[in-house]
């Protein structure tokens, strides 16, 4: 069937929702049988005289309805996913088609579970707490229930530390714990620091606060202590920024003698350290968190995206003391009022029926399978990466630069993310984050990595183009 055409006046819908719509209309009256073959995406855009964006969104759409399967160098075929729901065999689990769409691979997502036993576990929790649903509407009091904070700490235990309940809060995600730690302890056209490569969402609250970001030196084992010490001199900042574990993009862990060598020079210069510990519970046997070494320095961000879930939008935070307590609640209040009652509940009944350390685990279990993916595919040495981290940093080479490299795989369903938006101080480097969980299979993304391990062999102009 490459001689598909769709008549795009068919669906009110936007263009590429339209296509998948027509895919499902042709797969119900016969136009379309499973096994066809589509035509190829630039074919089919400039068949219809619309953008190639459009019709690679328009399949992307079909794959998540289960109407088509792609498969890289053959091709788009029909899986016959219609025909499966009109005879009613759809999983309750089937995602409802009005809240679909594209999948962005560019977000550093863990793998998500698809283990049916967790999964039921996960759907059991949440049955649990709809049993208090009511009250879960309400407004509640900021930073958690007692027991919230109680399960806060048993999960926060785990890495080592031990907080009083009175400096642990429940917030509603990282991003705003970071934004409210910054806006109190430093203003506009002040410094802080963070590592030279760091988590773009610090550079943003930089940016929206109209501080003065500057980025440290690093090594392979994180920012250089004598950097650190130096730019304390030089611009007194008012805090340092750190990701200390598994960090994104670099997937680095700060060893245990390196994080106590910052801690001593924080303490001798009285410079606050904010730890995003996002990835800190993915690895077994992780370093301590700098929370735990240097407990009177550090604002401890424990988030649950990258161990849980990034939809919860939770965040386990830890207080230096008791001085820093109020101005902080009174600053997360005005920014976000609470946490999601229903997420937290959700969150604490996965904490305490063990179903949080299920996915945990499987996450630990998938992300060490694309790991040894990536390993037998691309060559040693030539990106950087933790057997257990969820995405690797690929320094260019044969003439690709982060521009070409990232339009030449924009289509190939893996996320690669250019250098710049992680690059703080000087010029960015031709690398890419490439992202390896999230929704993407493993077999979508065993293609993805041959397309680019291929594409990779010689310079951009030798490159194949993947449709």
């Amino acid at each position: 069937m490459k001689n598909w055409h769709p008549d795009l006046s068919r669906s009110s819908n936007p263009r590429y929702i339209a296509i998948a719509d027509l895919i499902e209309m042709d797969l119900r009256s016969g136009v379309l049988v499973v096994g066809d073959r589509l035509p190829p995406q630039r074919e089919l855009a400039k068949r219809l005289n619309i953008d190639f964006t459009t019709v690679a969104r328009g399949y992307v759409e079909a794959q998540k309805r289960g109407l088509v399967d792609s498969h890289v160098g053959r091709g788009t075929f029909v899986t016959g996913g219609a025909d499966k729901e009109r005879r009613g065999f759809v999983s309750d689990a089937a995602p409802d088609p009005r809240r679909t769409s594209m999948v962005d691979f560019s977000m550093n997502l863990p793998p998500e579970p698809n283990d049916p036993d967790l999964v039921a576990r996960m759907r059991e929790g949440m049955s649990a707490v709809a049993t208090n649903l009511i009250s879960l509407l309400r407004y509640q009091g900021f930073g958690g229930s007692s027991m919230d904070k109680e399960a806060a700490a048993a999960w926060l235990s785990r890495r080592g530390l031990v907080p009083s309940q009175e400096r642990i809060f429940v917030t509603p995600g990282a991003h705003p714990a970071l934004l409210a730690i910054f806006g109190l302890l430093a203003k506009p056209g002040e410094a802080v620091l963070s590592e030279r490569i760091t988590y773009p969402g610090m550079r943003s609250i930089a940016a929206q606060l109209r501080l003065n970001l500057a980025g440290l030196p690093m090594d392979e084992e994180g920012i250089l202590p004598d950097a650190f010490a130096e730019a304390c001199e030089r611009l007194q900042p008012k805090a340092l920024y750190l990701n200390p574990t598994l960090q994104n993009p670099l997937t680095l862990t700060i060893p245990e003698k390196r994080r106590e060598a910052i801690a001593a020079i924080a303490r001798e210069y009285h410079v606050p350290v904010i730890e995003d510990d996002a990835y800190g519970f993915i690895p077994l046997h992780g370093p301590p968190p700098i929370a735990a070494i240097a407990p009177d320095l550090a604002w401890h961000i424990g988030g649950l995206a990258k161990c849980i879930g990034a939809g919860l939008r939770l965040a386990y935070v830890v207080a230096p003391d008791t001085k820093a307590i109020w101005p902080f609640v009174s600053a997360m209040r005005t920014n976000n009022v609470m946490a999601s009652p229903l997420n937290v509940a959700l969150a604490t009944r996965w904490i305490e029926d063990g179903t949080a350390d299920g996915i945990l685990r499987f996450i630990r279990a998938e992300s060490a399978a694309r790991q040894a993916m990536v390993a037998n595919i691309l060559p040693a040495g030539s990106y950087n990466a933790d057997p257990i981290s969820f995405n690797i940093w690929l320094p260019l080479t044969n003439g690709w630069t982060r521009s070409t490299f990232g339009s030449h795989m924009r289509n190939s369903g893996i996320g690669v993310v250019a250098s710049d938006v992680f690059t703080v101080d000087g010029t960015a480097p031709e690398a890419v984050r490439v992202c390896l969980g999230g929704p993407i299979s493993r077999e979508r993304l065993q293609g993805a990595l041959d397309f680019m391990a291929h594409a990779l062999e010689g310079p951009p102009e030798m490159a194949a183009s993947f449709f």
